[in-house]
């Protein structure tokens, strides 16, 4: 797995910075290089020839219609890898097309909060049902996140851990949505209720070492850190099974120290037992 940080409103080669370092389809809007950790996504005006343009709107939200020039637009290939990028344990890179045999400009990190159909002209002129996806630009991810008691619930009971375990499997996939004015804040939820869950999963223990929580918070909760093991943030909805609390320390060492993907490994095949139980 390549390693690399993109800058946003930095121009690259879509050729040499992306697709030479990283692999993925070199043509069309969508490219999904195995074995990597991303989905690159790149918008332009292309797509104003068949009636719909991508862009920003006021509530924060990029609208992206995604690919196929004839007939229904359907969840296969690239279209399916946006929809289910967070599931998938990839990050979603936008990058906005400048012109022919011209950069890409890298516009940030995105995910795909909810996404609804519309009816547009194909390559022919034809009406068809078109996908267009709701994407929400994350944001950096934060030290870490404390169980507390005013943002997840008490643990006390096997039906509450359950509760919330359901919450945050249904939040690992987004929903078809007519409303996208409301995708930051479905975000942030969908966010949340992973979190909750796998702090109240890990009972102030952090899951990789089977050490308790190295202090406690203002409030008096165990202080542990939500990471995502296969993705490069720290932030956002994923599938629970592949999200874990951990200790600040061995946090900062997967990330940064020389053993971390090792260790990274290590907490995988842990959570795999944690959530077989």
């Amino acid at each position: 797995m390549i390693l690399t940080k993109f800058d946003e409103g930095r121009e690259y080669s879509r050729l040499h910075d992306i697709h030479t370092v990283f692999g993925g389809q070199r043509q069309g809007g969508i490219s999904t290089p195995r074995q990597q950790p991303y989905v690159f996504i790149f918008t332009g005006k292309s797509g104003e020839q068949h009636g719909y343009s991508d862009g920003w709107r006021d509530e924060g939200v990029f609208l992206y219609t995604g690919e196929g020039q004839s007939g229904d637009m359907e969840f296969k290939g690239g279209n399916k890898a946006i929809r289910d990028h967070s599931l998938n344990g990839k990050d979603l890179l936008l990058f906005e097309a400048l012109g022919k045999s011209k950069p890409v400009r890298y516009l940030g990190r995105f995910a795909c909060e909810s996404w609804d159909t519309f009816q547009g002209p194909d390559t022919s002129g034809n009406m068809r049902e078109c996908i267009q996806f709701h994407l929400v630009k994350t944001t950096l991810p934060s030290a870490g996140a404390s169980l507390d008691m005013e943002d997840a619930n008490s643990t006390s009971s096997i039906s509450d851990l359950y509760g919330l375990r359901q919450r945050a499997f249904a939040a690992a996939r987004p929903r078809q949505a007519q409303a996208w004015g409301k995708a930051p804040a479905n975000y942030r939820a969908r966010s949340k209720a992973v979190r909750d869950y796998v702090l109240a999963r890990a009972n102030g223990i952090c899951e990789l070492t089977g050490r308790p929580a190295p202090f406690l918070t203002k409030s008096g909760q165990p202080y542990l850190e939500v990471h995502h093991t296969r993705r490069l943030s720290d932030d956002g909805p994923d599938d629970p099974r592949y999200v874990a609390a951990i200790c600040p320390t061995a946090h900062r060492e997967i990330h940064f120290g020389a053993n971390g993907e090792e260790l990274n490994q290590q907490l995988i095949a842990k959570l795999k037992v944690i959530e077989s139980s």
